[in-house]
């Protein structure tokens, strides 16, 4: 009996570890997958996805693609595929660009396509963006006509991918900023508002005219101006600013002009204290020059008195000329 289960036991073992060996070896050799890719037509040996494992690459991130993209009847193989994948790229994303492009007949390698895909840009929405335009919308472009009236546009730019310049091709942005140009300058060089808004489509023909896709990555179908409306009356308000900016100019003037009138009247009261003052400080002198004239006989008495003569005639001569005789006239008329 104990011989037999020491048989027993010694068959279990082997079959145990064979049963771990098998586990292992389907978990590290895909072979379901290496199945799948041989019905499907693909030429791929199960040393090659040993290999993929080896390189830490997974082998459903490439032998999937490429049975899709055999079935679609690209020239794509696994090596590619592979490259690409340890180059950080998405291969399924360029295996669908591929097929995408193949269907719509539209020129775009593999290799092209997987530029696009390590430069960033989704290679399968660029492909289904040039089979199928995309309309892009501005936002409120502000112009100013020559009449100085300002004209709000509204454009819708239709572009589809151009697969060429895609790879270092400017975006939207700059097809917005390139059309918001054209026109500012369209609506800029037009004589007035009303050609304008009686003509829109001229805005998008000269605009459509300038080549603004150059390089982008892009290719501009059509500009159409979707709304347009009426904003300020820019000029109006220029000349109102520049009138305000002439009247603060003027006052700055006047009160320069004033202010140097009043610096001049002060230095002329100052020169007119000046000279007073001399004349009270000469008025101060005469009485001793005239006393040194009678000392020194220059001045006789009679002459003296006679300039006292003089002075007192002088004086009420003032004082008559200062008088209003109608005054008194008219007082004594009342009395």
């Amino acid at each position: 009996m104990f011989y037999l289960d020491f048989n027993i036991f010694s068959l279990i073992i082997p079959i145990f570890f064979l049963l771990v060996l098998v586990v292992v070896f389907l978990s590290f050799v895909p072979v379901g997958l290496w199945i799948s890719a041989v019905s499907a037509g693909v030429k791929v040996s199960i040393f090659s996805l040993i290999g993929m494992r080896l390189r830490r690459v997974r082998p459903d991130k490439i032998i999937r693609p490429l049975i899709k993209a055999q079935k679609a009847g690209m020239n794509v193989n696994a090596n590619q595929l592979e490259s690409h994948y340890l180059s950080g790229g998405r291969v399924d994303n360029v295996v669908d660009a591929l097929i995408a492009a193949h269907r719509a007949n539209l020129d775009l390698s593999f290799e092209r396509a997987a530029a696009i895909d390590l430069a960033g840009r989704n290679v399968f929405e660029a492909v289904k963006m040039s089979v199928t335009p995309k309309i892009i919308e501005t936002p409120w472009i502000s112009a100013v006509a020559i009449d100085g009236i300002e004209v709000k546009v509204i454009a819708k730019v239709t572009v589809r991918t151009n697969l060429a310049r895609l790879v270092g091709g400017a975006g939207e942005e700059t097809i917005i900023a390139r059309v918001g140009e054209g026109i500012v300058t369209t609506v800029g060089s037009s004589q007035s508002h009303k050609t304008v808004l009686e003509n829109p489509d001229s805005i998008s023909r000269t605009v459509l005219s300038k080549g603004l896709d150059n390089g982008t990555a892009f290719e501009i179908l059509s500009i159409d101006i979707a709304d347009v409306d009426i904003g300020r009356n820019v000029g109006a308000h220029l000349q109102i600013q520049q009138a305000e900016a002439d009247k603060q100019i003027a006052q700055a003037r006047a009160e320069e002009r004033r202010a140097t009138a009043i610096a001049m009247e002060q230095e002329m009261k100052a020169e007119v204290e000046k000279m007073k003052a001399k004349v009270i400080e000469a008025e101060a002198e005469v009485p001793m020059a005239l006393a040194e004239a009678l000392r020194s006989g220059n001045l006789g008495v009679m002459d003296y008195f006679g300039m006292k003569q003089v002075q007192a005639d002088t004086a009420m001569r003032e004082r008559l000329g200062s008088t209003d005789f109608t005054k008194i006239f008219d007082k004594k008329e009342d009395k």
